[in-house]
This record gives C-alpha cells, sequence and structure tokens, in this order.
C-alpha cells in the first residue's frame, strides 16, 4: 500500500511541475489570417471639370476613378480621395488654392486637369506656358515628389455642347493649349491622358453634355475614367 502511494505522488508531481499528462502536449494555435489593409491617397486637381459641375458628386471623374481602383483592391484596402477645384479657376486660381489649403506631398496619386478657363476667360497664353509647368511640379511634389504617380488630363472642348454651338475659335484655342500640355508631359516623361476627343461628340451624342449645356455628363466622365484608369492602376500597382 506504502508502495502504491509513493507512486501516485510521484506521478502528482510529475503532472504538475513537469507537465506529464497527455493532454499538456496539445498545442493550441490561432490560425485565423492576420489582414493587413493598405490606404491610398489620391489628390485630384483642376476647375469645372475635375469638381465636376452640374453632376453628381459620385458622378465627378475623380470620384468614378476612386470607385473603379477600389474595385481592383483587396476587399480591405480603401483609396482617400481630396479634391482641389472649382468652377471657373484659371492656373493662377489653382496655384493659389493649393498654396492656401497646402495639401501634405504623400499623395500616391495626382491628377491635374487645368486651362480651359484661361482660354474661356482670355487670359494671355503666356501665362499657361507659365503656369502650366508650375502646376507640374507642384503635383509632382504632392505625388511624393514622384512624377511618375502624376496624370496629366487633356481638356475638354466645350465647343462641341449647345453653350459652344460647334465655334472651331474655341476648339482651334483649345488645341493649342493641349498641344503645349501634351509636348511638355513627353518632354519630361509625364502620363498625359487625351480624353478632348470623347468631349468632341457631345453634338452628335447629346447624352454626354450635362444638363446645363454646357459640361460633361456623368457618361462621359465614365469614359474619361475608361482612359485614366489603367494608368492609375499601374501607378497603385494593383
Amino acid at each position: 500500500m506504502k508502495h502504491f502511494r509513493s507512486i501516485v505522488s510521484i506521478f502528482l508531481i510529475c503532472t504538475l511541475f513537469f507537465g506529464c499528462s497527455a493532454e499538456s502536449d496539445t498545442i493550441i494555435e490561432d490560425e485565423t489570417p492576420v489582414v493587413i489593409s493598405k490606404t491610398y491617397r489620391y489628390l485630384a486637381l483642376g476647375d469645372s471639370y475635375t469638381i465636376g459641375q452640374s453632376v453628381c458628386e459620385t458622378c465627378r471623374f475623380p470620384i468614378q476613378l476612386k470607385t473603379k481602383l477600389k474595385q481592383s483592391m483587396p476587399s480591405p484596402d480603401n483609396i482617400l480621395t481630396d479634391i482641389i477645384a472649382q468652377t471657373g479657376w484659371t492656373t493662377t486660381n489653382l496655384k493659389n488654392a493649393i498654396a492656401s489649403q497646402n495639401p501634405t506631398n504623400n499623395y500616391d496619386l495626382v491628377t491635374l486637369l487645368i486651362g480651359v478657363n484661361n482660354q474661356y476667360q482670355n487670359k494671355p497664353f503666356s501665362l499657361y506656358e507659365q503656369e502650366f509647368p508650375e502646376l507640374v511640379n507642384i503635383a509632382i511634389q504632392k505625388a511624393k515628389g514622384n512624377k511618375n504617380n502624376v496624370i496629366v488630363v487633356s481638356i475638354p472642348d466645350y465647343a462641341y455642347t449647345p453653350f459652344g454651338n460647334g465655334n472651331a475659335t474655341i476648339s482651334s484655342q483649345i488645341d493649342t493649349y493641349n498641344s503645349f500640355a501634351e509636348n511638355y508631359c513627353i518632354q519630361n516623361n509625364i502620363t498625359f491622358v487625351n480624353i478632348t476627343d470623347i468631349t468632341r461628340e457631345g453634338l452628335a451624342q447629346p447624352t454626354l453634355v450635362a444638363n446645363d449645356g454646357l459640361h460633361p455628363s456623368d457618361l462621359a466622365y465614365a469614359r474619361f475614367v475608361e482612359r485614366i484608369f489603367p494608368k492609375a492602376k499601374v501607378i497603385l500597382g494593383l
């Protein structure tokens, strides 16, 4: 009997201090994967064509672009979008607004669409020649100093709207602005996306014009995004 008690005592000591029980060998691991979400930042710079005059907030092209980009991202990822744009802004107005709002320099993507109001307000073309490159450099600065994160979008042609009424002078001047912008981008290896031809379908396809008879419709902006999206997707590495 004493011998049996000794065996029991040794077993209990072993169990308490050395983990000799069968249950002590079972290791339970939490196999739930850790999901780390990533947030991208997008800054849209421009005028009425960027703020989306006469269309809904989600219809403007930067928000349509954001929505399409999110569809290419893993579920937890997100893209934060800031817009610095207002109807009627010239290159000077946009420069001043950026200086005033002073956005950070850590955007993963920056788009720039500016110049129509320089033309509409009969500003000297030399002003655009001076300030467009300055705005491109500001866009690069905001895009983490990386010009590969910047997309310049061509100026729409409002001659092909009821307001413009097919005015050939408007189209010719818009061509001058866009040629300068595109050539500058080519010379400096900056992405340039032409959407002007889409807007030149406005008189033949009234659905491409907003109800105000002047600005692009949500459908037109969707077509802008079709061209901008592949470039933006590459920039974000999606």
